[in-house]
């Protein structure tokens, strides 16, 4: 049976559809992204009794960064509406350990998927079958009761489907751009990027924290994982750029000159 995957509207968060999952499930330390330390499913202490978070217009403000760019990618009303039928963990406690344990599972799909769906949008034709093929598989996992979700491996999942990534990625770069840097995985903690042709460069995983790449070209980089957080884009080509998320736009520092896709919001920080 051919399964029919999710819209791109189906990947942004709704808060207002979701029983503050994203404010319980994730443990964070005190450090400059979160002003406080919070314990993993244990709900952070602005999380109001309706879902909604009791600081969200000053939280950069309040020293909760660190929520800022947090992206359930549309995982967070799935397990709320869906995979438990809009039954909330609150007037249910006996469900919330499951549903916390459901909802770490179901956001790595998310990610995996929303990835997948990208990808088969503008893979080469040797490689489209086999990506729509992880697609359907892994957006059936996502349609899933709570019971075959939780014995999901992960890890296999997102392996599987990164070897595909990767292939359909280096086919639309390296057909173009032959001899585009090479900084998977790579320490760029601070470092000066501006002003270089990126494009078609692979920066998977790469650390870019508080990196400078102003003015820099990115059109067509596989930007996969990488860690954008103080990163400044100000002036920066990141039209065409491949698997970037709203979430590595929002970690960033840009402005009004950072050329973006239109599928993306350009955050009120930079501003």
């Amino acid at each position: 049976m051919t399964v029919r995957p999710p819209t791109a509207e189906a990947f942004r968060a709704d808060c207002s559809r979701c029983f503050g999952l994203c404010c319980v499930v994730p443990a964070f330390a005190k450090s400059a992204e979160f002003a406080i330390s919070k314990p993993a499913n244990a709900p952070c202490p602005n999380l109001r009794l309706d879902s909604g978070c009791g600081i969200h217009d000053e939280l950069r403000q309040r020293g909760f960064a660190g929520c800022t760019v947090y992206d359930c990618f549309g995982a967070g009303q799935r397990v709320s509406q869906v995979t438990f039928g809009g039954t909330d963990w609150r007037t249910s406690p006996e469900l919330a350990e499951r549903m916390f344990a459901v909802f770490a599972v179901m956001r790595a799909l998310h990610e995996v998927l929303s990835y997948l769906i990208e990808a088969s949008g503008w893979a080469s034709a040797s490689l489209l079958p086999e990506l729509q093929a992880m697609r359907d598989r892994v957006s059936a996992l996502t349609a899933a009761d709570p019971g075959t979700l939780l014995a999901v491996d992960v890890d296999a999942v997102r392996s599987s489907a990164n070897v595909l990534l990767l292939a359909a990625s280096e086919a639309r770069r390296w057909g173009e751009f032959a001899h585009a840097v090479d900084h998977r995985g790579a320490a760029l903690v601070g470092a000066s990027l501006r002003a270089q042709d990126l494009r078609g460069a692979s920066f998977r995983g790469a650390l870019l924290l508080g990196a400078d790449l102003r003015h820099a070209d990115l059109r067509h980089a596989d930007l996969i994982g990488a860690d954008l957080r103080g990163a400044d884009i100000a002036g920066a080509d990141l039209r065409d750029a491949l698997f970037l998320t709203q979430s590595q736009l929002d970690a960033a520092r840009g402005d009004d000159g950072t050329k973006l896709d239109n599928r993306f919001t350009r955050p009120p920080h930079w501003r």
